[in-house]
């Protein structure tokens, strides 16, 4: 699961990207949703993510 997190996480975090440079540089506010998201899950082992994979049934 662990492995499946980091490929969204950077999935989502390109298309960010992408999206600042080629739409609008307001996509840069969901860039630092992400960053935070994962700097608070460094520090309280928790991600919503996680819950959402786990939801989904994904081990």
């Amino acid at each position: 699961m662990e492995r499946m997190l980091r490929g969204i996480a950077g999935t989502f975090l390109l298309i960010s990207l992408l999206l600042a440079y080629f739409v609008s540089l307001s996509w840069l506010w969901f860039t630092a949703f992400i960053g935070l998201n994962l700097l608070q899950s460094a520090f309280t082992n928790w991600c919503p993510m996680m819950w959402i994979l786990k939801k989904l049934g994904i081990k």
